[in-house]
């Protein structure tokens, strides 16, 4: 998992309320348990005009140029703002796998559901609750500022905007230091590997059927 630490980017806006799982990655594109190959599809029945399956070509597509994500103003925003409840349903992890693998690192929201919330962290993404009034302001200043960023510096929990805004948003301890060092649960337990393999030659030594 990648170190985050200090990030700037543009913001794309996604003005609606309630933004479950099953928008986010349609249950027709789960086919697989890798982590890549789904940014292609993210709210795809928003993205596009045609209905989609897995396999299609989507230069044969019909993109549409209403939806915020297919703005020539947004592309390449890897900063994505949101209404409250972002990511309620199911708990598919599929869904943050979705958003990463099309360029999302940070997601700022009023609120956001649990599981998702949790699966954020795992997955390398920073999302961040701030005020529904805040929210409305950044909304605005998106609108009205093409080419609008905003900076996030994770170790001084701020974020700051290409208008002059500054804003502090909290962040769990343990969940900022894993994601500062780049670990996942994985990476933590492979941070014990020296001990891990002792704790084994141990047991192999005391115990010896257990490795028959």
């Amino acid at each position: 998992m990648k170190a985050f630490k200090t990030f700037q980017s543009l913001v794309v806006p996604l003005d609606r309320a309630n933004v479950d799982t099953d928008a986010l990655l349609p249950k027709q594109f789960m086919k697989s348990i890798a982590r890549t190959g789904f940014g292609a599809n993210l709210l795809d029945q928003w993205r596009y005009l045609d209905p989609g399956m897995p396999g299609q070509d989507l230069s044969q597509r019909r993109p549409n140029p209403k939806f915020s994500l297919n703005q020539s103003r947004y592309k390449g925003a890897e900063i994505l703002i949101a209404r409250e409840n972002f990511g309620c349903g199911s708990s598919r992890e599929h869904a943050v796998w979705a958003l990463a693998d099309f360029g999302v690192r940070v997601i700022l929201a009023p609120s956001f559901a649990d599981i998702f919330f949790n699966n954020c962290f795992k997955n390398g993404l920073l999302p961040i609750v701030l005020s529904s009034d805040l929210m409305e302001q950044l909304f605005n200043e998106v609108e009205y500022n093409p080419g609008y960023t905003l900076g996030v510096d994770l170790e001084s929990q701020t974020i700051s905007s290409s208008t002059g805004m500054s804003i502090a948003f909290k962040i769990d301890a343990t969940r900022k230091g894993r994601l500062l060092k780049g670990l996942d649960d994985i990476g933590i337990t492979l941070a014990k590997e020296a001990l891990i393999r002792n704790y084994e030659m141990r047991q192999s030594i005391s115990s010896p059927w257990l490795f028959n």
